[in-house]
Protein backbone atom coordinates (compact mmCIF):
# COMPACT_ATOMS: atom_id res chain seq x y z
CA UNK A 1 0.00 0.00 0.00
CA UNK A 2 1.61 3.42 -0.86
CA UNK A 3 1.51 5.89 1.48
CA UNK A 4 0.73 3.70 4.69
CA UNK A 5 0.03 4.52 8.16
CA UNK A 6 3.18 4.65 10.01
CA UNK A 7 2.82 6.26 13.71
CA UNK A 8 -0.25 7.03 15.76
CA UNK A 9 -0.07 10.10 17.99
CA UNK A 10 -2.23 11.00 21.50
CA UNK A 11 -2.09 14.51 22.49
CA UNK A 12 -3.66 15.20 26.03
CA UNK A 13 -3.10 17.75 28.59
CA UNK A 14 -2.48 14.62 30.99
CA UNK A 15 -0.10 12.05 29.90
CA UNK A 16 0.64 10.41 32.87
CA UNK A 17 -2.98 9.54 33.06
CA UNK A 18 -3.33 8.52 29.76
CA UNK A 19 0.22 6.22 29.90
CA UNK A 20 -1.24 5.14 32.99
CA UNK A 21 -4.38 3.98 31.69
CA UNK A 22 -3.08 2.37 27.88
CA UNK A 23 0.03 0.76 29.69
CA UNK A 24 -2.97 -0.95 31.72
CA UNK A 25 -5.65 -1.21 29.38
CA UNK A 26 -3.11 -2.80 26.54
CA UNK A 27 0.36 -3.74 27.84
CA UNK A 28 2.09 -1.45 25.75
CA UNK A 29 6.05 -0.50 26.16
CA UNK A 30 5.90 3.20 26.79
CA UNK A 31 9.83 4.91 26.90
CA UNK A 32 9.98 8.53 27.84
CA UNK A 33 12.13 10.78 25.76
CA UNK A 34 13.28 14.09 26.47
CA UNK A 35 12.75 16.30 23.87
CA UNK A 36 13.70 19.77 24.30
CA UNK A 37 10.99 22.11 23.97
CA UNK A 38 8.35 20.17 23.68
CA UNK A 39 9.17 18.33 26.80
CA UNK A 40 8.73 14.66 27.43
CA UNK A 41 7.57 12.38 24.40
CA UNK A 42 6.62 8.95 25.16
CA UNK A 43 7.36 6.18 22.44
CA UNK A 44 4.37 3.65 22.10
CA UNK A 45 5.48 0.18 21.60
CA UNK A 46 2.55 -2.32 21.00
CA UNK A 47 4.93 -4.89 20.45
CA UNK A 48 3.92 -5.58 16.81
CA UNK A 49 2.36 -3.39 14.31
CA UNK A 50 2.24 0.26 14.47
CA UNK A 51 3.64 2.35 17.22
CA UNK A 52 2.97 5.66 18.28
CA UNK A 53 3.50 8.49 20.98
CA UNK A 54 1.67 10.33 23.91
CA UNK A 55 2.67 14.01 24.39
CA UNK A 56 1.54 16.80 26.41
CA UNK A 57 -0.96 18.56 24.27
CA UNK A 58 1.61 22.24 23.47
CA UNK A 59 -1.71 24.75 23.00
CA UNK A 60 -4.90 24.86 25.44
CA UNK A 61 -6.64 25.12 21.97
CA UNK A 62 -5.24 21.80 20.57
CA UNK A 63 -7.85 18.69 20.94
CA UNK A 64 -7.10 15.77 23.29
CA UNK A 65 -7.26 12.81 20.13
CA UNK A 66 -5.40 10.56 18.07
CA UNK A 67 -3.68 11.37 15.18
CA UNK A 68 -2.94 8.89 12.69
CA UNK A 69 0.69 9.81 10.40
CA UNK A 70 1.08 8.46 6.99
CA UNK A 71 4.33 8.18 4.85
CA UNK A 72 5.39 10.32 2.39
CA UNK A 73 8.36 10.27 -0.17
CA UNK A 74 8.76 14.17 -0.09
CA UNK A 75 7.32 15.95 3.05
CA UNK A 76 7.00 19.37 1.49
CA UNK A 77 5.50 18.04 -1.97
CA UNK A 78 2.92 16.18 0.03
CA UNK A 79 1.98 19.31 2.00
CA UNK A 80 1.63 21.39 -0.83
CA UNK A 81 -0.16 19.19 -3.00
CA UNK A 82 -2.90 18.76 0.15
CA UNK A 83 -3.41 22.49 0.64
CA UNK A 84 -3.56 23.19 -3.19
CA UNK A 85 -5.93 20.18 -3.14
CA UNK A 86 -8.34 22.14 -0.23
CA UNK A 87 -6.75 21.14 3.02
CA UNK A 88 -5.83 23.17 5.16
CA UNK A 89 -2.86 23.57 6.67
CA UNK A 90 -2.39 23.15 10.87
CA UNK A 91 1.53 22.87 11.10
CA UNK A 92 4.06 23.37 8.64
CA UNK A 93 7.01 20.86 7.72
CA UNK A 94 9.16 20.78 10.91
CA UNK A 95 12.25 18.80 11.19
CA UNK A 96 12.40 15.94 14.14
CA UNK A 97 16.23 16.11 14.97
CA UNK A 98 18.03 12.53 13.79
CA UNK A 99 14.28 11.11 12.73
CA UNK A 100 12.81 12.82 9.74
CA UNK A 101 10.23 15.53 9.13
CA UNK A 102 6.23 15.91 9.58
CA UNK A 103 3.81 18.59 8.57
CA UNK A 104 -0.24 18.49 10.03
CA UNK A 105 -3.18 19.19 7.84
CA UNK A 106 -7.06 18.98 7.85
CA UNK A 107 -8.39 17.51 4.49
CA UNK A 108 -11.63 19.46 3.05
CA UNK A 109 -14.03 17.38 5.32
CA UNK A 110 -12.08 18.46 8.42
CA UNK A 111 -10.25 15.36 9.55
CA UNK A 112 -7.04 15.76 10.49
CA UNK A 113 -4.16 13.22 9.50
CA UNK A 114 -0.13 13.93 9.55
CA UNK A 115 2.00 13.24 7.09
CA UNK A 116 5.29 12.05 8.14
CA UNK A 117 9.10 11.87 5.83
CA UNK A 118 11.75 9.60 7.72
CA UNK A 119 15.42 10.39 7.15
CA UNK A 120 17.21 9.01 4.90
CA UNK A 121 18.80 5.37 6.83
CA UNK A 122 22.68 5.92 6.85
Amino acid sequence: MASPFVHVELTTPDPDKAKSFYQALLGWKLNDVEMGPVGVYTLIDPGEGTGGGIMKSPRPEVPTAWLPYVLVDDIRAATDKATALGATLCHDVTEVPNAGWFSIIQDPTGATIGLWQPKPKE
